[in-house]
């Protein structure tokens, strides 16, 4: 479980990092136009909080799967 958990929370890590340079590229050409200003942000800010939430679901999986494997009720 290690290692996967590993794995994961570093895959996130380098998808939140592309999303960072990938909107840094593009800054100066949105920041002409507000609106797609707006959007840059936006759709950065939403991709990074949506790995987030994907990385915060395995690491509850992986609680709850401890939990069970212990017996622990209410798991």
């Amino acid at each position: 479980m290690r290692a996967s958990n590993t794995i994961k929370t570093s895959g996130y890590f380098v998808s939140t990092l592309s999303v960072i340079l990938l909107g840094a590229v593009s800054w100066k050409a949105a920041s002409e136009k507000p609106l797609l200003m707006f959007c840059l942000i936006a759709g950065m800010a939403a991709s990074a909080i949506g790995m987030l939430l994907r990385w915060i679901s395995y690491q509850v999986q992986g609680r709850e799967e401890k939990s069970r494997e212990k017996g622990t009720p209410g798991a």
